[in-house]
């Protein structure tokens, strides 16, 4: 069930204790680029440079209020573990988190910064989850779950804060990781009770939402992409599927390649950095740049912690189809 106005506004006072709200921008050259007015929300100037933060606040909030525990283990691709990192360093939590080979080196570098002991397991997302499940029994550890109602209330924030601030958005286009970013934005729009069409958007390379959304079942799909990291699911969570397919409009998929331009465009027209999983939402809107012509559309970037060697591939037209 998603979260409540009530639960939301009570979610944001943990956030806002934490960091400011994060701004959203019309930026002119964006607009040519889609020919047609587009808000972007700037998720990626929180602490972390990622939306997951504000979940991760919230969570802990709880935790620490609720429950005595000697130390935290989660799985991650980089965002989430630097959420639970930060958050659970205001209460002095140990934290331990499990991450995939080949990771991105430099989120890897700014959860060890936050003081996580950092594991390296598995081949992707969900052996790195299947294992940290695995070290919180032998540990007598807290899992931290990648998808969680706390997590949705936190995380819808960021929705509340572009709703209230850009009337009349007709589409709005959110990444799909674990589903807690876009969970969180169709709680928003409901609790602001509005009509705004959610289109969730995953990468061609990891279309276990998207088989899912269309099948409405569940249903496991290989990963491969290169750059999409945050988007790079192989089981859909159960529970945010459910929310999913009673809220979202529809799903739309991006190569890796059209990852890389929107990563490039976004860089021209507004100097902001974007990792993949951040751009893909501004790729689904440079897809359909037909279909929004003329409507008022808004596009999260959720997230700008791109290595700096990835970046320089991006940059000299890498990840090319």
């Amino acid at each position: 069930m998603l979260p409540t106005r009530d639960q939301i506004e009570s979610a944001a006072g943990s956030v806002y204790a934490v960091m400011p709200a994060t701004p959203q921008y019309c930026w002119p050259l964006m607009c040519q680029q889609l020919g047609t007015e587009v808000w972007i929300k700037h998720e990626n100037h929180t602490p972390i440079g990622a939306f997951k933060v504000r979940g991760g606040l919230v969570y802990f909030s709880d935790l620490a209020k609720n429950k005595k525990i000697s130390g935290v283990v989660s799985a991650t691709r980089g965002n989430h573990g630097q959420s639970v990192g930060l958050a659970a360093k205001r209460y002095g939590i140990p934290v331990t988190i499990v991450v995939p080979f080949g990771n991105s080196v430099e989120k890897n570098a700014a959860m060890r910064a936050l003081g996580v002991e950092l594991i390296e397991h598995g081949e992707d997302f969900q052996s790195a989850r299947e294992y940290a499940e695995v070290l919180a029994q032998q540990r007598s550890l807290h899992m931290v779950p990648t998808f969680h109602h706390l997590l949705v209330a936190g995380v819808a924030t960021y929705g509340m804060e572009l709703l209230r601030a850009v009337s009349d958005i007709e589409s709005v286009y959110v990444p799909i990781g674990q589903g807690s970013g876009i969970c969180g934005m169709l709680a928003a729009r409901n609790a602001l009770g509005l009509r705004t069409e959610v289109v969730g958007v995953v990468s061609a390379h990891a279309r276990a939402y998207a088989a899912s959304f269309t099948a409405k079942r569940l249903i496991e799909s290989q990963v491969a992409t290169q750059l999409a990291d945050g988007m790079a699911c192989r089981v859909p969570d159960p529970e945010a599927l459910e929310m999913i397919w009673q809220g979202v409009d529809r799903i739309v998929e991006v190569s890796d390649s059209a990852v890389a331009a929107a990563i490039r465009t976004l860089f021209e027209c507004t100097h902001n950095l974007s990792e993949g999983a951040g751009a893909a939402a501004v790729a689904a809107a440079m897809q359909e740049k037909s279909r929004i012509a003329g409507r008022k559309v808004a596009v999260v970037l959720s997230g700008g912690n791109i290595d700096k060697e990835v970046f320089a591939k991006v940059l000299s037209n890498g990840f090319g189809d």
